[in-house]
């Protein structure tokens, strides 16, 4: 009899909808919407104006996977030390205007890729839309019209009474009303509300009374835990309907982090190839193995390991050894030792003790096979392991 192969399908299932059709922008050499994937984008904390910390946090982003950063520009100084970060930075730069007209005519001098405008705190913007839709065009720099709940234009909190879906949409709409007066349309739109519920509604209408490409946010999402939770809520319910051509995650934690949870969200609505998946179990008394343990110590080994790989930590024989058979490489633990599954073959049993460095042990080899570039910490975690330096 044939074997079969268990593991990971080499074609990723199709999206749960067709990407809703929008035109495209360029935002530096990055592509948003238009049919182009789903950017993952964030904002630096460091002032802009020291410009070499600015610098190294760009770095630390651009390596986490950030496509797109955006730097915030509340000063004359920051204002100057725009050109050298635009120039130096590894990835395409928005520089994020608010309250001064005229720093968004200084942006474009200096470079940036994109600039963002909040048209509810900039006074007389609609005075200024004529001389903004000139300079970004001339200088083919698009402009993103970004709505937020908390400082939404006076005149649309007194028809509607507060920060409703429908107001976010009207401000959104008609700034870009605007710009499109003056034969500017290089233009993508957020709308941001905390709330993901009203963030959900906003976005799907703006998403059937315009073709722009659509920045996807919740606005001050909150801590680490919480807004993990309510940005996964509230993109995945857009973007499994096709809506959302950029992302960002707006956490009170490290930009870095804002990365790995966009991009973990990319990943599970196979919108992005699958990085390194860990299945384990959930908490349960049929474990017979410390499942906590050995699903932290397998995911912190791993951790860098730049290939798809599917590793599945299984702790009883209940769905044990069916998951693990399904994964590209996996264990199905019980009585103090493991099975280990290597793309649904059981290639040895191991001691308890042995299973997290048998996993890591042959994750780095399938790594190998692949032709990945195995970090040099990670080849040094297990001496034993057989990895050929590229």
């Amino acid at each position: 009899m044939t074997a079969v192969s268990l593991g990971m399908p080499a074609v990723p299932p199709p999206p749960l909808a067709p990407r809703r059709a929008s035109r495209q922008i360029m935002v530096g050499s990055v592509p948003v919407g238009g049919g182009a994937p789903v950017s993952v984008q964030s904002m630096t904390t460091t002032l802009t104006s020291d410009v070499n910390a600015t610098l190294q946090q760009i770095a630390e982003l651009t390596a986490s996977g950030c496509q797109i950063v955006r730097v915030a520009v509340p000063s004359q100084d920051d204002v100057e030390a725009l050109p050298a970060i635009a120039r130096k930075s590894q990835i395409p730069v928005i520089a994020d205007i608010h309250f001064q007209p005229r720093y968004v005519f200084a942006a474009i001098d200096a470079g940036c890729a994109a600039v963002r405008v909040n048209p509810g705190n900039i006074r007389q913007f609609d005075d200024k839309v004529k001389e903004i839709a000139k300079a970004a065009g001339d200088a083919g720099v698009p402009i993103r019209i970004g709505v937020n709940a908390g400082s939404l234009d006076k005149r649309l909190l007194a028809k509607y009474g507060k920060a409703t879906a429908e107001a976010l949409v009207e401000s959104a709409l008609w700034e870009c009303s605007l710009f499109e007066e003056h034969g500017f349309r290089d233009i993508k739109i957020s709308v941001k509300h905390n709330d993901p519920v009203v963030m959900i509604r906003a976005y799907r209408q703006l998403a059937e009374q315009c073709d722009y490409p659509l920045h996807l946010g919740v606005t001050e999402a909150g801590p680490a835990f919480q807004g993990t939770i309510k940005s996964a809520v509230a993109f995945g319910a857009l973007l499994a309907e096709g809506i959302g051509d950029t992302i960002r995650v707006s956490l009170s934690a490290p930009p870095v982090e804002e990365i790995k949870v966009g991009t973990q969200i990319l990943e599970s609505l196979g919108l992005r190839e699958r990085g390194l998946e860990i299945v384990s179990c959930p908490s349960c008394g049929r474990a017979q193995v410390d499942v906590y343990k050995l699903a932290e110590e397998v995911t912190a080994g791993l951790e860098g390991l730049p290939v798809p790989l599917r590793v599945a930590v299984m702790g009883c024989v209940v769905n044990g050894p069916g998951e693990a058979r399904e994964a590209d490489l996996g264990v199905a633990s019980g009585n103090g030792k493991g099975q280990i599954f290597v793309k649904g073959q059981v290639i040895k049993t191991v001691p308890e003790a042995q299973i997290v460095e048998t996993l890591i042990e042959e994750a780095l080899r399938l790594a190998d096979e692949m032709g990945a570039e195995i970090p040099e910490e990670l080849r040094d975690l297990v001496p034993r392991a057989t990895v050929t330096v590229h």
